[in-house]
């Protein structure tokens, strides 16, 4: 999963990446571990008050209305459910919602060892796609390994800063999706008091 990172970091996104695989929720380096049982989690995440499972979901994607919507239609009966009802959401959010959700979400940063140089052309990456479409760049890197994040955020940035402001925001919404449902895998796979 990505979780948000500090707001103070650098910028999320590269390029659209392919669809997650079917081991999502589980990093690339362990994609042969064994699935992992979410009830626990969905259970507990199931029985929270309304106030604390839309906050929990406000963190998997910053639109009220898609975690207003999310937090309403539990309980879910699985993972399954939950991912399809979330991508559902997803799709009916309306532009002023994704731009809700694009406005708070950070941007993508690298470990601080990462060579100066790496965070100098980020930051300038960043900047560049910022001013063009107004927003954080937003990727998901599920499918990546960690050392290939940077590069993909780079090659992605470079590409989408091509796109018209009508497509990238479409790609972003569609990141942001991606993004919500890694979240929601991490969120019920912690399940309580982790």
């Amino acid at each position: 999963m990505q979780p948000r990172p500090p707001a103070s970091g650098g910028g999320p996104g590269a390029e659209h990446a392919e669809a997650p695989p079917e081991h999502a929720g589980r990093p690339p380096e362990h994609a042969d571990a064994p699935p992992v049982d979410h009830a626990v989690g969905l259970a507990h995440f199931n029985s929270l008050p309304f106030a604390a499972a839309e906050a929990a979901f406000l963190e998997c994607c910053g639109s009220l209305r898609w975690a207003h919507r999310m937090a309403a239609h539990r309980p879910y009966p699985d993972l399954g459910a939950l991912l399809a009802a979330s991508d559902e959401a997803g799709y009916d959010l309306a532009p002023g919602d994704i731009a809700e959700a694009l406005a708070i979400e950070p941007a993508p940063c690298l470990h601080h060892d990462a060579p100066r140089a790496a965070h100098l052309a980020l930051r300038a990456a960043h900047a560049a796609y910022e001013s063009r479409f107004g927003h954080a760049f937003v990727i998901c890197l599920d499918p990546y390994a960690p050392s290939q994040h940077v590069d993909q955020v780079l090659a992605g940035i470079r590409v989408r800063l091509a796109h018209e402001v009508d497509e990238e925001r479409a790609v972003a919404a569609e990141e942001l999706r991606r993004l919500a449902r890694s979240r929601i895998v991490e969120l019920v796979t912690a399940g309580p008091g982790r």
